[in-house]
């Protein structure tokens, strides 16, 4: 069971950007001392909410300065060529000696659609299939290059000079590339089947609520299964806002405290979901009308807070509900105000006071199986 640092980030729009990639780089450098295991950050092109442009430029800063394995969460590959994604994460994969995980997606964020020409759901999801076998065409041969794509025809045939390394693209750290994974939010994802069955790992949205993971569990296991592979969680991530203080009173009170930035993120994020029209997933119960649902209904469904003990014994109950994710991912909030101390109690009562009994605890439910 490993325990990562998942950072969309999101911010107050007002705030100014060097002020919040700072902040941003503060919660990494805290994650590496406390010893989370992983760094993900999201990308977005167009909101000041949500600033990052790209993930592997803010993790490049960080490399040197931790231990942390890095994750894209994610490349949205419609948005990109496909040969400038291929470089640009082989350098950092060399730049990292290896740390780099490679999560991809097809988008999230309506500006985003606008931005990019307001391409349809289902073309974002075929280029992003066709990105991504582009990419790894390319890391797998030498030139010339001759790729198919309806969107990316690859061609690079006449201006290769062997002897002087031109027309040759850069190849990963690792002869295999970086590992791939995909997010998930619908409970019922054909997605999560196909990623399952191709060897790719799946990040359970932390926007989600718990009762939808289940739905992800059956996904994996079902595509595991149909591809001959072992069937087991341990390349599934869950991640989960998650709220730590002393006793239960308190961390329910910052959970859902007009000041904290957890009732902000849902908030924001409830708001935006209902505007798209994809707020069921984000409510307590499958027969309550999204439209209804507040901003309390949604910390309900979302978030696990508690002592320690509490929360330990939730996401115990949770893993058995849902499924046995071997990767648990701590959204990482905005700062502002109360929230940098509040928010640092519970990445460290998290990772010092729960995570080493969480571990124990699936490793003797893995022995009783054996």
């Amino acid at each position: 069971m490993r325990l990562g640092l998942f950072m969309m980030p999101l911010h107050p729009p007002q705030r100014p950007m060097h002020e919040t990639l700072a902040e941003d780089t503060e919660k990494s450098l805290l994650a590496d001392r406390l010893g989370f295991d992983e760094l993900w950050v999201g990308e977005h092109f167009s909101a000041t909410s949500e600033p990052i442009a790209s993930p592997l430029m803010f993790m490049a800063g960080l490399i040197h300065r931790t231990r942390l394995a890095f994750g894209t969460g994610v490349i949205n590959l419609p948005n990109h060529h496909p040969a400038i994604v291929a470089a640009e994460v082989a350098q950092f994969d060399h730049m990292s000696g290896g740390r780099l995980m490679l999560g991809i997606g097809s988008g999230g964020l309506a500006s985003d659609f606008e931005l990019f020409g307001d391409i349809a759901p289902i073309e974002r999801g075929k280029r992003m299939l066709e990105s991504i076998a582009a990419i790894q065409a390319i890391w797998a041969a030498d030139p010339p290059y001759e790729i198919d794509g309806a969107t990316w025809p690859i061609r690079l045939t006449r201006t290769v000079l062997p002897d002087y390394g031109v027309g040759f693209m850069p190849k990963p750290f690792r002869r295999e590339g970086p590992s791939i994974h995909i997010s998930a939010r619908q409970p019922d994802s054909y997605g999560v089947t196909v990623a399952a069955a191709r060897g790719w790992g799946v990040i359970s949205a932390n926007f989600v609520a718990h009762r939808v993971l289940g739905g992800h569990w059956r996904g994996i296991a079902k595509g595991l299964a149909e591809a001959g592979r072992p069937v087991d969680g341990s390349n599934w991530r869950v991640a989960r806002n998650l709220v730590i203080a002393a006793n239960d009173t308190e961390a329910r009170a910052r959970a859902t405290a007009p000041e904290g930035a957890t009732r902000y993120y849902f908030d924001y994020l409830g708001s935006l979901a209902k505007r798209a029209g994809l707020a069921a997933t984000m409510t307590p119960r499958d027969d309550m009308d999204p439209m209804d649902a507040t901003t309390e209904d949604m910390i309900e469904a979302c978030v696990i807070c508690g002592s320690p003990k509490t929360v330990l014994d939730r996401l115990v109950a949770l893993r058995e509900d849902t499924g046995p994710f071997g990767h648990l991912l701590m959204p990482g909030l905005d700062w502002s105000g109360v929230n940098a101390s509040w928010e640092a109690e519970t990445m460290k009562r998290l990772a010092e006071e729960v995570m080493p009994r969480l571990r124990q605890h699936v490793e003797a439910t893995a022995r009783a199986a054996e």
